[in-house]
């Protein structure tokens, strides 16, 4: 199963992705810009997907991944229970979150 430490990796292995503290989460940008957030606590990533993708993954396993509340959740922010997910899923997903928000020049290269 995922952990942190896996999760830090895969986020970190994308091209000029960067971790920053984001109020009590680590969040990972690309260009300034969020594409990942990670509650070590609770073990929960938060990706931003597309309306589809997000379908896809809560549809999968209802139970570890979901919407975020309100707002955030409509705009395809997802939260991951990263430790109940296997780490192919999970870089899948991380994979189109941050091609969602990188820039098309840094992302092409990872579009499935």
């Amino acid at each position: 199963m995922m952990n942190s430490k896996i999760f830090i990796k895969l986020a970190l292995s994308f091209s000029e992705s960067i971790e920053q503290p984001h109020f009590e989460k680590t969040s990972f940008r690309v260009n300034k810009k969020i594409f990942a957030t990670l509650d070590f606590v609770n073990l929960r990533a938060s990706l931003k997907l597309s309306e589809i993708d997000q379908s896809v993954f809560c549809d999968f396993s209802p139970e570890h991944i979901y919407p975020a509340k309100g707002a955030w959740g409509k705009q395809g922010w997802t939260i991951f229970e990263i430790n109940h997910l296997k780490p192919e899923m999970v870089q899948d997903a991380l994979t189109l979150s941050y091609c969602n928000i990188a820039p098309q020049k840094l992302s092409d290269k990872y579009k499935m």
